[in-house]
């Protein structure tokens, strides 16, 4: 026993160290992967701020080194003769040559009524730009011009334009077109993207096609972004305003913004932290990884020691088998004990089973009594009618005597249902029906007594799932007993109740003497009434359906007198049973 105690106690130990291990473990990749992100993602602010001002410096190079361009072709001797003679032969080949020294996107040579004479994309030659505002301002003003002006392919074009003249006199316009295209791909990076402002807020120069010519807030509420920008669509706050945890969930962008020296232009880059999950995630493996071999060595440790009892456990086993032998031996003796009591209940069983079958034979022949009245009764009606000349009403009578016959069928084949359980063979009825059908079943022995019956139904169904024969059955026997009851009343009455709430109930009163014992009411083959007058079976029969119902028929004497019966039984909705 107190080696027990003392494994106890080590096994509680062991599972202390683990715990206080693995919070240390937690508590210590918590603490890294907070302090990792602020150093990584503070690492990646100030990349993105160089890279912003090296995009920066870039753009306003290749802008000013295209400003230049257009002053000196305006002063070259070839493109003013070419415009002085009209022979314009040389002057494509002389652009192309300076075009890949330039850099520029294209370089056109226009006369003096705006007609390109020269150009390095050759589709241009012929085409007329008088009206084009780098055309006119070029005219008006004695300096380089520049003009922003969107393509029929939806993206800008930047032209340098600059007159040619030669002695005071107007001979062309020389233009130069900046290469924005190959600006935009130095943008390109593994996590940033970019975009240019004019000063009225349209985009202009792109790393996103799809944003040109659409300010920022309508930009990015169109469809979504590359990769390196998909989620900087749904968030494109500042450094300072984004929560603490957001870098831990990966959904935060740093948006940052400078402005251009340049005609009131604003660039704009939008730079992800996804590589910052990456790296703090693979040195907080390693530091899992580190606790991990920890408690492997821990449990190493511990399964030696517990190699170590095993040879104790073999000693306590050869104890057990030999304990094993004696049990054995009490277990065979106790199976002859168990073969003679099962011999013993198989005889009580059948005897069981032989009372079983004597008290369903009585049922039946019980229910059999009710429909043979009635079609003796029936019979005698269609008689008489047939001796006074009715035959309509007599076939009405042999056709209620035919449901009585088809009725008895039905019970005799319920004989095998009453040892049957489950609802296989239910469906939804209306409980008003069953009582009317069962009214019009009892109107013989109504009709022989004086009987006022007083009926309240609703006027909605009330639908119960079940066996409408069978409860008809049941209500037969609840007015055959308050008939019954009201025999010694001077004015007998029989009041039939139908109600649905969360349930339906079914309540039968009379005005008789009410009942002496409620206790032993249910029991088969109890009785009040005489002898020859019945068994004692229906109220046992009629509350065994009810239970196949899965209802209950309970039984109480009213406070003015005679006695109330009320079956209890689950409702359906009409939903639920236009569904069935």
């Amino acid at each position: 026993m107190f080696a027990s105690a003392k494994s106890m106690l080590g096994r509680w130990y062991l599972r202390l160290v683990v715990m206080v291990i693995c919070a240390i473990g937690v508590i210590t990749i918590f603490m890294s992967n907070q302090y990792l992100t602020q150093r990584f993602t503070e690492t990646i602010s100030s990349r993105s701020e160089v890279r912003l001002a090296l995009y920066v410096t870039n753009l306003m190079s290749e802008i000013q080194r295209n400003s230049v361009v257009p002053q000196l072709l305006a002063r070259d001797p070839e493109l003013i003769k070419a415009l002085e003679d009209k022979d314009y032969s040389g002057s494509t080949a002389r652009l192309l040559s300076f075009v890949d020294e330039i850099g520029a996107a294209s370089l056109t040579l226009l006369d003096r009524d705006g007609r390109a004479v020269a150009a390095t994309d050759r589709e241009m030659v012929g085409q007329s730009h008088r009206t084009a505002p780098y055309f006119t301002d070029a005219l008006r003003f004695n300096q380089t011009i520049y003009t922003t002006h969107q393509n029929d392919a939806g993206g800008f074009d930047f032209v340098y334009s600059r007159r040619v003249q030669v002695a005071g006199q107007l001979r062309g316009v020389i233009m130069v077109k900046v290469d924005a295209p190959r600006i935009e791909k130095g943008w390109v990076g593994v996590s940033d993207a970019v975009f240019v402002t004019d000063r009225d807020g349209v985009i202009v120069m792109t790393t996103e096609p799809r944003w040109r010519g659409e300010l920022e807030q309508n930009a990015l509420a169109l469809q979504s972004a590359p990769s390196a920008i998909e989620r900087a669509i749904r968030l494109t706050q500042g450094w300072g305003a984004l929560p603490v945890d957001a870098y831990l969930r990966g959904e935060a962008v740093l948006r940052r913004e400078m402005q251009v020296p340049h005609q009131g232009w604003k660039m704009v880059s939008f730079t992800t932290y996804a590589s910052v999950r990456e790296r703090v995630n693979g040195i907080l493996a390693l530091v899992a990884m580190g606790f991990a071999i920890l408690l492997t060595l821990i449990f190493w440790t511990t399964s030696r020691k517990a190699a170590s009892r095993l040879v104790f456990f073999q000693r306590e086993s050869a104890e057990l088998r030999a304990l094993n032998s004696r049990l054995q031996r009490e277990i065979a003796e106790r199976e002859k004990v168990e073969k003679t009591l099962e011999v013993a209940e198989q005889t009580i069983a059948q005897s069981s089973k032989l009372a079983a079958l004597g008290e369903m034979s009585a049922a039946v022949s019980h229910e059999l009594n009710q429909p043979l009245a009635a079609m003796k009764t029936y019979l005698a009606g269609a008689r008489l009618l047939l001796q006074r000349e009715r035959p309509e009403e007599a076939l009405s009578s042999f056709q209620r005597i035919d449901d009585l016959l088809e009725r008895m069928g039905a019970l005799t084949r319920q004989l095998k249902s009453y040892a049957r359980k489950g609802a296989e063979a239910f469906e939804p009825i209306d409980t008003r029906a069953a009582v009317s059908t069962a009214l019009a079943l009892m109107e013989p022995q109504l009709k022989t007594r004086s009987v006022n019956i007083i009926r309240t139904f609703p006027n909605e169904p009330v639908m119960v799932l079940g066996d409408r024969l069978r409860l008809e059955q049941v209500i037969i026997n609840l007015l055959r007993n308050a008939l019954d009851a009201t025999k010694t009343s001077s004015n007998p009455t029989i009041e039939i109740l139908l109600a649905a709430g969360d349930g339906v109930s079914i309540q039968i009163r009379d005005n008789g003497e009410g009942i002496a014992d409620l206790d032993e009411l249910f029991e088969p083959f109890y009785t009040t009434k005489q002898p020859g007058d019945g068994v004692g079976l229906g109220l046992a029969i009629s509350s065994g359906i009810v239970n196949d119902l899965g209802g209950r028929l309970t039984a109480r004497n009213a406070a003015d007198g005679g006695a109330i019966f009320e079956v209890q039984l689950p409702v359906i909705r009409q939903e639920a049973a236009a569904a069935e």
